[in-house]
């Protein structure tokens, strides 16, 4: 009788909270994590504590995304509004009070100092899929206009303040979700081309446009000398150009095979500036090479793929929606991020998931990884 009446062993018992669990996006991060880690022991020799902080940062971040898989894909959606509203209205007081460092009034003391545009990397993708779910059987053409007036909102505010690279997050995480949601390529088309002209009509005639005095209007000018630095950097090699040259020979002085593990010569010498945050792809490429660059470059496909594979099976429309547009954060994070460390996109403050420095950005990683554990666990429930 004993036997009957016995307790399941403690393993047993915590079993149910990893059931479920997406053993290959697991692996993906995983190795992304190593990486990461290597690099910054590397890159930040010289920086005090950047090591065990990093590695913190990533204890937290695999905390977050822990508790927030085991939160159904219902209930995150339960928080969709309430934290859009919360996200909006706090830039709105960053506008009319934030506090101001370096040019840019993006933060706001609320008992704590947070920057309010990060709440929107989740919130915003999060009340457009909330928006699609509600609408769903009866799209119409309005929908759309409503969807892109809440994705408009928070865009222009961030973009006041300036950000650039967290609203193209924000806008990136949003767009991602309204084409999803079934977008006509009728409508994505036109902007395209759009977009496709101006860009050849700044670098046919860059000269011009880049000359001293030049209004562009709508940016900033910090913005419009990002953009002409980067189509030819060599104007200010020791000014505004000089990150994009030092992280160009950084990453072509590595060649095939990479100098070696802690022999990166333009890391260690402190010619690649911000080495351990936004170029710190600089800093592996040195290292370890084009064959390294391959290697983490299919570490973050084999992530992004297994992203959209979670959403492709996501029970509901909600889920689908938050799980493509958590996957295309990550896309958009490396994407930028390389680019923009290899001279072929402008330079923003965007970090690359799991490798750079930065707490804030890790947090928004861990919060993405846990939404997308949570849809994927939930499907996987449901089928056993």
């Amino acid at each position: 009788m004993s036997a009957v009446f016995s307790q399941p062993s403690l393993a047993r018992r915590i079993a149910p909270i990893f059931q479920g669990f997406d053993g290959f996006l697991a692996f993906a991060v995983l190795l992304l994590a190593c990486a990461g880690m290597l690099t910054m022991y590397s890159s930040g020799y010289d920086h005090g504590t950047r090591f065990v902080d990093h590695g913190r940062n990533m204890l937290l971040a695999g905390f977050i995304m822990f508790v927030v898989a085991q939160v159904p894909p219902q209930r995150l959606m339960a928080f969709a509004v309430p934290l859009y509203l919360a996200g909006v209205a706090l830039l709105i007081a960053v506008a009319l009070f934030g506090i101001t460092k370096k040019g840019a009034q993006r933060w706001i003391n609320v008992g704590m100092v947070i920057q309010p545009s990060e709440i929107l990397k989740i919130a915003m993708p999060l009340m457009l899929a909330w928006w699609f779910q509600r609408r769903e059987g009866q799209l119409r053409p309005l929908d759309f206009v409503v969807a892109t007036v809440l994705l408009v909102v928070p865009i222009g505010l961030i973009m006041k303040q300036p950000d650039l690279g967290t609203a193209l997050l924000v806008l990136a995480a949003g767009l991602s979700v309204i084409f999803f949601a079934g977008l006509s390529w009728k409508l994505i088309i036109p902007p395209v081309l759009v977009g496709l002209v101006v860009v050849s009509l700044v670098v046919g005639f860059e000269a011009p446009l880049c000359a001293d005095g030049v209004d562009w209007h709508v940016l900033h000018d910090y913005q419009k000398q990002r953009i002409c630095t980067l189509l030819d950097p060599t104007k200010d090699p020791l000014g505004k150009g000089f990150h994009i040259i030092q992280g160009m020979i950084a990453i072509g002085s590595g060649g095939v095979a990479g100098k070696g593990f802690m022999q990166g010569t333009q890391t260690h010498l402190e010619f690649i500036p911000e080495r351990t945050t936004d170029f710190i792809f600089a800093a592996y490429g040195e290292e370890f090479g084009l064959a390294g660059n391959l290697a983490l470059i299919a570490a973050f496909i084999f992530l992004i793929f297994r992203g959209l594979a979670i959403a492709m099976d996501a029970p509901t429309l909600f889920s689908r929606l938050l799980a493509g547009a958590m996957t295309m954060i990550f896309f958009t994070y490396a994407f930028v991020n390389m680019g923009m460390v290899s001279g072929i996109l402008p330079v923003v403050g965007v970090p690359l998931p799991f490798i750079s420095y930065g707490g804030t950005a890790m947090v928004t990683l861990g919060l993405a990884l846990g939404v997308l554990m949570s849809i994927s666990r939930a499907k996987r429930l449901m089928q056993s």
